[in-house]
């Protein structure tokens, strides 16, 4: 397996501050499509006010202009060749199977996928962003996924089944490129879509490894620090009144350290609404709590840290929220992912919150399922 891993070299992406937060929704998603009205459309005819875009190609009004028409551009127009122009020749991929280095590999990575879904879109579902054109925009993409697999993939033959899944995808662009990019692609929920066994896909891919995969320590410790703050906001700039640096990362540290449940009637709307990875979807705070234990028992000794957390809005209008997150932990205990193994398992992701009133009300969670079940067969394999 090559060595891909970056000792030695340092991203570009610079960690973000209080006053890179924006305050309203002018340059949103929901402006942007005008969601809920009757001009809702997936590129507007008004492409929205306009921002300072230094380097960017004039045609872009603002980020999340940019953002949701090079998308299209590069899928349902099929300009595979633009991401050239739109992804550095070094740009940083972290995904399922590690880290993917240069433009070179997405665009192979694209071809594939297209060839194997022919009718393939990406239909924007939200745009979390903050930053500016000198320190870099940051940018949490979350996408549906659709489409039929009429072609060959690296998951096997062509199945005619149909996909609808979810992807968040945190870039950090600046000058028309982007050159970080950790994405949580629910690859878990795609494989049980096209019908395959997951377990048994797990099983396969461990013992035929992709490229990147497994990754080594030095690209887990980037793929940790990439645009991480030295100090949280909250601690560097404090502010009285409501925080949502504060708040998201207490909410986190009290549920996945502390492990004290309790804490959710206090943070989370008794009606909130949850999707996440391999077709979870529920609403309630119960059931919400079980997912938790779920996957905390299978790693007693789970702790999470916060990589980079970042969001729009105000009291007023509320405020949504992205989070990138990892943790270790040692598979010790028995659970959805079989007799335990002892071994110790990399798990990071990305969470997109709604909070209204200073409570979350909707959340959308992905993390490296697929590559996790990867790691603990890999573990029985070696046995």
């Amino acid at each position: 397996m090559a060595d891909i891993s970056l000792t030695g070299r340092q991203s570009r992406a610079q960690p973000l501050s209080r006053e890179h937060m924006p305050t309203d929704y002018s340059i949103s998603l929901a402006a942007y499509l005008g969601k809920g009205t009757q001009k809702e459309q997936r590129i507007p005819d008004d492409f929205g006010p306009k921002q300072p875009m230094r380097g960017f190609e004039e045609t872009y009004r603002n980020i999340v202009d940019y953002i949701v028409r090079i998308t299209y551009r590069i899928w349902e127009d099929r300009d595979v060749e633009y991401i050239r122009a739109t992804y550095s020749n070094t740009s940083e991929v972290y995904d399922d199977y590690g880290l993917q280095v240069g433009n070179e590999k997405i665009v192979d990575d694209t071809c594939h996928t297209t060839g194997a879904f022919s009718n393939i879109e990406l239909i924007a579902d939200e745009v979390i962003w903050a930053g500016n054109d000198h320190i870099g925009f940051h940018t949490s993409h979350r996408t549906r996924i659709r489409g039929r697999n009429d072609g060959n993939s690296k998951y096997g033959s062509a199945t005619n089944k149909d996909i609808d899944v979810l992807v968040i995808a945190n870039c950090v662009a600046l000058e028309n490129e982007i050159f970080l990019e950790p994405v949580c692609y629910n690859t878990s929920s795609m494989l049980l879509q096209l019908g395959l066994d997951l377990n048994e896909m797990a099983i396969s891919l461990a013992a035929s490894a992709p490229e990147g995969w497994p990754r080594d320590l030095s690209t887990w410790d980037n793929l940790k620090s990439a645009a991480r703050p030295g100090k949280p906001i909250s601690v560097h700039s404090p502010i009285t009144g409501f925080d949502v640096d504060r708040f998201v990362r207490n909410s986190l540290e009290q549920i996945w350290n502390q492990r004290r449940y309790e804490v959710l009637s206090d943070g989370y709307d008794e009606k909130f609404v949850f999707q996440g990875s391999t077709d979870r979807a529920f609403s309630g705070v119960r059931p919400y709590r079980d997912f938790l234990a779920s996957l905390i028992n299978s790693f007693p000794d789970l702790e999470l840290q916060v990589d980079e957390l970042y969001w729009l809005g105000n009291d007023v209008d509320g405020y949504l929220s992205a989070t990138r997150w990892s943790a270790t932990g040692t598979h010790k205990g028995l659970s959805i992912y079989g007799e335990p193994t002892g071994r110790e398992v990399q798990v990071w992701g990305i969470t997109q919150n709604q909070i209204l009133g200073g409570r979350i009300v909707r959340e959308w969670m992905l993390f490296n399922e697929l590559d996790l079940m990867m790691q603990i067969a890999a573990a029985r394999q070696a046995t």
